[in-house]
């Protein structure tokens, strides 16, 4: 069974992280929640998640996708050179790497986004922009091994288009 990560850290998006958890697991995918350690972490309207995995043990080539969920998570999760680290290990080995919302600063730190499309929730426009993207406003865009999306209403198309590549890759 292929695995899939899903990153975690304090205030996560309830809908951008715990939707993907079940939909990759009903997909047929094993998912393992990532965090700077494991234990118990909570979205912004209290829901609790368990890390299973600590990010200094993540290693890319164990899985073939990495989820990074918005909310006020990514700002707290770019601060961890150890999550930071499994990004740019996933971009390294080609592996889909998928951002939603806030989701692309963990991109920007990762420093992976020079010359590639992508999307993000508009505010964090100007910083993947600064990062040397190419942004647009749309509700998925793909670049390569890189999938991202805007807000939690995009999650129907994201995530067909993350269990479409995932699935074919596997």
């Amino acid at each position: 069974m292929a695995k899939v990560a899903l990153l975690i850290e304090d205030m996560y998006e309830d809908t951008e992280a715990l939707v993907p958890y079940y939909r990759l697991q009903e997909a047929g995918f094993e998912v393992d929640v990532v965090g700077p350690e494991v234990k118990v972490y909570t979205s912004k309207h209290g829901y609790p998640l368990k890390a299973n995995v600590a990010a200094k043990d993540a290693r890319a080539e164990d899985y073939v996708a990495v989820i990074i969920p918005g909310g006020y998570a990514p700002d707290r999760m770019r601060r961890n050179s150890a999550i930071v680290r499994f990004v740019r290990e996933m971009n390294d080995q080609g592996k889909v790497i998928a951002a939603i919302c806030h989701a692309g600063w963990v991109l920007v730190e990762a420093d992976i986004l020079r010359g590639r499309r992508c999307t993000s929730f508009f505010s964090i426009r100007k910083d993947m922009e600064n990062a040397g993207a190419v942004w647009e406003d749309s509700p998925t865009v793909v670049d390569g091994n890189l999938i991202t999306a805007r807000f939690p209403a995009d999650l129907p198309v994201f995530l067909r288009t993350i269990v479409a590549t995932i699935a074919a890759d596997a």
